[in-house]
C-alpha cells in the first residue's frame, strides 16, 4: 500500500472500476522460474496508461521500462550511480552541467538512444509543462545537444542541488515515438517504449505483466524474467495475498506484521525506514482553514503518538511540526523552531488559540464564529485502512477541543482528483521528499509547484505562495555552502511552526515486505541501495535488477 507518486499531472485515465480483488494465480516464467508476483495495493484497479510524466502512471513504467541519466539514492545521501549517462560535469559556477550519454544502449524497439533524445525529453517538458513535475524549468534556461554523445544543461544560476530532479528524477523518452504523440499531456501510453530491464508484455485492470527487456544494456539483468502486479481494492485482501505466501515483495501497511506476516513463514521480514512525513494538507485559499488560527489549534489538538500508536501500530513515528523527518535528517532540525512549536500535542491551547480567535464554545462542545459551527471534513484514500483509522482516531481528538472534522475515506480515483484539484477542506496525503529535507520542503511550500484551484497542481496541494519562502527555496538551489543550506531549512521550519502551511502528522515509512529465502538481493538498513517501496520511482526498478531468485 501507499501511492507516493501522486506528486503531479491528474490521470486523465485514473479511474476505479467496481470489481472484485484479483488475485494472481503464479504462472510460468520460463526456464523453469516462477514469476516474482508484487503486492502493491493502491485502492484501485490499473488504468493500463504508462506515461512516465504522469505521476500515478510513472509507478508503472519508471525505473522498470524508463531510465533516468542516473540513480541519485535518497537514502544513502544523494549517492549517485551512472545509468543513462556514464559522467556528468558542473562547470560555469555550477551554472552548467554536462552529461555524457551511455554508448550501445538501444530502445525496446531496437532504435538506438542518442544524446538527442534525451535532448528532446527536457525540450518536452518546457514545451508542455504541466510534464515537468518537478518544476525543473523554473531553474534551467536551456538544454541543448553537444556532438555526439553530449548534452549541456544550463542553469539561471548556480544549481548543484537540482540535480537530484534533472539526473534522477526526470524518465528519458524516445523522440522517434512521442514526436508523433498528438498530445503528450493526455494521450496514454498503452505501449511504452524504454531502455530499462523490462518492457510490457500485458496490462488489464486486474494484472499488469512485465518480461524482461532481452537486449538490456545491463550484462546479465535482469534475473528475474517475469514480474506481475496484480491490483487490490484494500489492505485486507492485499495482506492475505502477503500472508498466503502469494508474494515474495510488497509494499503496505499490515496490522500486526509479526504475527500477520513475520511468523506465517521463513525467510518473511520487513523493513519500514521513514522518508518524509504523512500530513494534513488544509486549504489555504477557502474556508475556516485559511485561517492560521484554526491551523494552529488543529495541530496542538491532534496527538500524533496516539495517531501513530492506534492508527499504524506503532509503525511510523509521530511527525514535527517543523516538517523534518528523524532520525534520518536529524542533523537538520532547528531546536529555535521545535521550542517555538512548543508541546506537540497542546488541549488547552488549542482552544485558548481559537479563543483568542473570535471563536465561541457552544453548547453542543463544538466552537462556532459568527454564526457559524467549525465543522470540516478530511478526505483521505479509503482503500488505505491505516489511514482512515488514523483520521477517525483524529477526528474524536479534535472533537475534544470543539472542532468537528467528518472523515472521508473517498474512492482513490476521487481522493486523488480532490487532492491534485485543491477541492478539500483538509486533505491526508504524502508528498514524495528527497535525499534532504528540502525536497519535501519545496514540494510544500514553492508557489511555482501549485495551481488554481480546479487545475492539477505538480504539489503544494494546499496552494501555499509567499515570495519570501520562494526566494529561500531559490537560494538553497543555489548554493552548495552547507551553512547556508542548513540556514534556509532552519528559515522554513521557522515558517512551518508559524504559518502551519502543512501539518506533518506522522513521520512516513517506505512499507516493505520481503521473502529472503525466496529471493536475494533486497536493500536492508545495512545495504540501504535503493528505497523499497513498490511506489517509488525509479527505485523499485533498481531493486528488481539486484533482486535473484532462490533455488
Amino acid at each position: 500500500m501507499r501511492g507516493k507518486t501522486r506528486v503531479g499531472l491528474l490521470a486523465s485515465s485514473l479511474v476505479l472500476v467496481a470489481s472484485t480483488c484479483f488475485v494472481a494465480a503464479p504462472e510460468i516464467a520460463g526456464a523453469g522460474q516462477t514469476p516474482l508476483n508484487l503486492d502493491n495495493e493502491q485502492g484501485l484497479l490499473w488504468p493500463c496508461a504508462f506515461t512516465p510524466f504522469n505521476s500515478f502512471d510513472a509507478m508503472f513504467s519508471v525505473g522498470t521500462i524508463y531510465e533516468t541519466l542516473d540513480f541519485v539514492n535518497a537514502l544513502q545521501n544523494a549517492k549517485v550511480t551512472p545509468w543513462l549517462a556514464t559522467a556528468n560535469t558542473w562547470s560555469n559556477g555550477n551554472k552548467t552541467l554536462t552529461f555524457t550519454i551511455r554508448s550501445g544502449v538501444k530502445w525496446t524497439d531496437g532504435k538506438p538512444l542518442t544524446a538527442a533524445d534525451v535532448a528532446y525529453t527536457f525540450n518536452l517538458l518546457k514545451k508542455n509543462p504541466a510534464l515537468d513535475l518537478n518544476a525543473v524549468w523554473t531553474v534551467l534556461s536551456s538544454v541543448t545537444q553537444s556532438g555526439a554523445d553530449k548534452v549541456v544543461f544550463n542553469f539561471s544560476k548556480s544549481a548543484v542541488p537540482y540535480f537530484y530532479y534533472v539526473a534522477g528524477q526526470v524518465p528519458i523518452v524516445p523522440e522517434h515515438i512521442w514526436s508523433k504523440i498528438k498530445n503528450p499531456v493526455t494521450d496514454p501510453i498503452a505501449k511504452p517504449v524504454g531502455t530499462g530491464g523490462y518492457e510490457l508484455a500485458s496490462c488489464t485492470p486486474q494484472n499488469i505483466k512485465w518480461t524482461a527487456n532481452p537486449h538490456y544494456w545491463q550484462p546479465n539483468m535482469p534475473t528475474v524474467k517475469t514480474l506481475n502486479m496484480p491490483a487490490f481494492l484494500s489492505n485486507d485482501t492485499a495482506n492475505q495475498y502477503l500472508a498466503q505466501g502469494q508474494s515474495a515483495y510488497g509494499a503496505q501497511f499490515i496490522p500486526n506484521i509479526k504475527s500477520f506476516f513475520v511468523a506465517k513463514k521463513a525467510g518473511n521480514g520487513y523493513w519500514f525506514p521513514p522518508v518524509a512525513n504523512v500530513s494534513l494538507f488544509p486549504n489555504l485559499k477557502s474556508g475556516p482553514t485559511a485561517d492560521v488560527a484554526v491551523r494552529q489549534a488543529i495541530s496542538y489538538g491532534i496527538d500524533r503518538a496516539a495517531i501513530s500508536k492506534i492508527g499504524e501500530y506503532g509503525y511510523e513515528p509521530p511527525a514535527s511540526q517543523t516538517g523534518v523527518v528523524a532520525p534520518t535528517f536529524k542533523s537538520w532540525s532547528s531546536s529555535s523552531a521545535a521550542a517555538s512549536a512548543g508541546s506537540s500535542y497542546d488541549p488547552s491551547k488549542a482552544k485558548a488559540v481559537l479563543k483568542a480567535d473570535g471563536y465561541k464554545m457552544g453548547s453542543n462542545g463544538f466552537f462556532s464564529k459568527n454564526g457559524k459551527e467549525l465543522s470540516l471534513t478530511v478526505v483521505t484514500n479509503g482503500g488505505y485502512s491505516d489511514w482512515v483509522a488514523s483520521m477517525q482516531v483524529m477526528s474524536q481528538q479534535l472533537a475534544k477541543v470543539g472542532i468537528k472534522v467528518t472523515v472521508n475515506g473517498a474512492a482513490a480515483s476521487n481522493f486523488t482528483t480532490d487532492v491534485l484539484t485543491g477541492k478539500f477542506q483538509l486533505a491526508y496525503d504524502v508528498e514524495t521528499g528527497g535525499p534532504s529535507p528540502f525536497y519535501e520542503m519545496r514540494q510544500w511550500l514553492y508557489s511555482k509547484n501549485s495551481a488554481a484551484i480546479g487545475q492539477p497542481a505538480a504539489s503544494n496541494w494546499e496552494r501555499f505562495s509567499s515570495p519570501a519562502v520562494d526566494a529561500l527555496l531559490n537560494q538553497y538551489g543555489s548554493t552548495t555552502s552547507s551553512a547556508t543550506q542548513h540556514s534556509i531549512i532552519d528559515q522554513l521550519q521557522s515558517v512551518m511552526v508559524k504559518q502551519l502551511p502543512v501539518i506533518p502528522v506522522l513521520e512516513e515509512v517506505d512499507w516493505f515486505q520481503f521473502n529472503s529465502k525466496e529471493y536475494s538481493g533486497f536493500p536492508s538498513a545495512s545495504n540501504p541501495y535503493a528505497q523499497p517501496g513498490l511506489y517509488n520511482t525509479p527505485d523499485w526498478g533498481v531493486v528488481v535488477l539486484h533482486l535473484k531468485p532462490i533455488k
